[in-house]
């Protein structure tokens, strides 16, 4: 199939992409890398009246640590990502990104607005306790990547926002594992374990609708339990849903093993 027929805008600002996605009434969509929206335009699964372009603003692809954290800009690919070494856990998550071709086309910032439950991005963010500034008309705004999803493939963010940066904190210690049926395809489930100011913190991704903390295995592992412990834990917390890749069952014991897998990254056996 074709896109529906839509006006173009090529932005130069972040300001013109918030005053022309305002004047869209809801009707605007954002196009940075394409990897998520093209598809869906091209099924008609969504009809924007305007697209607004924003890969010619300056400023948007910047790679820079501040304060113990790594301050990534909206419009940096993943595969600048994959070899920048400020954040070696996002580094290594961006490895399992898709394929090269996705690799060098999509956007940190399209990744976290778009808030696939299966992606990368949007579980370390959680896992880390990254922030996400935001655009919009009233200005910037910080908000906190826990309180941005919502649930699968929504946001808290508004029709005329934009995201224009995203800061990672850089953990001390950091695990990563994931489980996919081929190499490049989305992630069944995803493991993420970061010591953060002094806390370890378990997120997983792909087993609900948003990144999930898993609190009980983060509270064995602070009263000393084995990894095994943890992921015994986890397999009995979450709730996934079964789908056409695999059972409720099967997702509880691979979500174990990939808790188990992260944390023994840190040196918990």
């Amino acid at each position: 199939m074709k896109c529906a027929p839509f006006d173009y805008v090529r932005a130069g600002s972040v300001e013109e992409v918030v005053k022309v996605l305002g004047e869209a009434d809801g009707d605007g969509k954002i196009l940075a890398g394409g990897q998520s929206l093209v598809p869906v335009l091209a099924l008609r699964m969504a009809r924007p009246s305007v697209l607004v372009d924003v890969n010619r603003i300056p400023g948007l692809a910047r790679i820079r640590p501040v304060d113990g954290a790594v301050e990534v800009g909206a419009l940096t690919r993943h595969s600048r990502l994959v070899e920048q070494t400020h954040h070696p856990l996002l580094a290594e998550a961006a490895r399992w990104i898709g394929h090269t071709a996705i690799r060098s086309r999509g956007t940190t910032g399209g990744s976290i607005a778009h808030a696939d439950p299966s992606a990368e991005l949007p579980v370390v963010a959680a896992g880390v306790d990254a922030t996400v500034t935001i655009a919009g008309p009233s200005g910037e705004r910080t908000v906190a990547a826990e309180e941005l999803f919502l649930g699968a493939l929504l946001t808290s963010l508004d029709d005329g926002d934009m995201i224009v940066r995203v800061r990672f904190p850089l953990p001390t210690r950091w695990g990563f594992a994931e489980f996919a049926r081929r190499h490049g395809d989305f992630a069944l489930v995803t493991a993420v374990v970061a010591e953060i100011a002094g806390s370890l913190r378990i997120t997983l991704g792909g087993v609900a609708a948003v990144p999930q903390r898993a609190r009980a295995a983060e509270q064995i592992v602070a009263d000393g339990g084995s990894a095994k412990d943890a992921a015994r834990a986890t397999a009995d917390e979450i709730d996934p849903t079964a789908d056409l890749h695999g059972s409720a069952p099967f997702r509880r014991a691979i979500a174990g093993e990939m808790v188990r897998r992260a944390l023994a990254q840190v040196g918990i056996e």
